[in-house]
């Protein structure tokens, strides 16, 4: 965690995350541990803050460790909750030792971003197109196939530099299922799961880790969570979506990509909503979950309710200053219903 702090500090100096892992909580109050998804990261730091404040004896400690390490750590029943924005499978459900249950808590965006200071006006990119950058087919920055999609801007003859998440990771399995849907390539030759291995690039750990090297790295391009761009001031593209209109991630255009899925939402909320339907929608957008079990513990399960019921009301407010869409309303009353029903003994 300590690498990822420094790198992070600019926007989480503000943010208390909780009690450091491993340490113990004062006298008197109830620990609840997590750990998972670098995705929701931010967002989570600053609900664990503003929940402690009107609960002083429930603390809140995160591992922001890639959504593979806290569905690992789920199942081994190390931790109180996971965090993932990958659904499980169902081989990972079926390897639980009890009941698991999927509960959204917001929906974001991955976006694209790069590090190209002589691109003054965001770029366009197209799904294959993006899809061929990772591939290792697109090797310039001024390939014609860029430049057609992005006339009037001066495009260097710069080798492009690939950026990608080395540990197992939601934010990966959402970009790369995006990937597999508009790209048979890509389908046939990577694959779509929370760890790759990437034909080209570098990789990095977390959603922090490819932000600096981004920033670190001209001529680069890579994914991460939409906040992790906004907060380091990098550029972000516009992608062209399934309706064909090139399309900037924003709370809007995830909120739109999350609208045409409400009708099919399955009743464990295991569902994608890459490349959406609809003019405005965001063709990389995901919901972020939090993993519990349906059973849990009274000393540790009650306290970890009383947040996701916080979450879901509270929380749900504070999402879109940072980047990430609220649930829709009507979701919103079905997750209720579900944390309702967890079994507290």
């Amino acid at each position: 965690m300590t690498h990822r702090l420094f790198l992070f500090a600019a926007f989480t100096a503000c943010l208390s995350l909780g009690t450091p892992g491993g340490a113990s909580a004062a006298a008197g109050t109830k620990l609840v541990n997590g750990a998972g998804a670098t995705f929701p990261y931010p967002l989570y730091s600053k609900w664990f803050s503003e929940f402690n404040k009107t609960n002083p004896l429930i603390e809140i400690n995160y591992q922001s460790i890639g959504s593979g390490g806290g569905i690992k750590q789920l199942l081994a029943k190390t931790v109180q909750f996971g965090a993932s924005d990958a659904p499980m499978s169902d081989a990972e459900l079926k390897s639980a030792p009890a009941p698991v249950v999927h509960l959204p808590m917001v929906l974001g965006a991955v976006a694209i971003t790069y590090n190209l200071p002589e691109a003054k006006a965001p770029l366009k990119l197209s799904a294959d197109v993006l899809a061929d950058i990772f591939l290792g087919a697109i090797k310039k920055w001024n390939d014609p196939r860029l430049s057609e999609l992005n006339p009037g801007v001066a495009l260097p003859a710069q080798d492009i530099a690939v950026v990608a998440r080395a540990d197992s990771s939601g934010t990966t399995y959402v970009f790369t299922d995006y990937l597999g849907k508009v790209s048979s390539k890509w389908k046939s030759q990577v694959g779509v799961n929370k760890t790759i291995k990437w034909p080209v690039g570098l990789a990095s750990m977390g959603n922090d880790g490819v932000t600096g090297q981004l920033k670190n790295t001209p001529g680069s391009i890579g994914y991460v969570e939409l906040v992790y761009a906004v907060t380091q001031k990098l550029p972000v593209a516009e992608l062209k979506n399934r309706a064909g209109t090139y399309v900037a991630p924003s709370v809007k255009s995830v909120t739109e990509a999350a609208a045409g899925s409400m009708n099919a939402m399955p009743a464990d909320y295991r569902v994608s909503i890459t490349d959406a339907a609809g003019a405005g929608a965001y063709p990389i957008s995901a919901f972020t979950y939090i993993l519990v079990y349906k059973s849990m513990d009274k000393d540790l399960g009650a306290p970890l309710v009383q947040f996701l019921n916080w979450a879901m009301v509270e929380g749900q407010k504070t999402a879109p200053g940072m980047s990430y869409a609220p649930l829709p309303a009507s979701m919103v009353a079905k997750v209720k219903a579900t944390i309702k029903g967890l079994e507290i003994k």
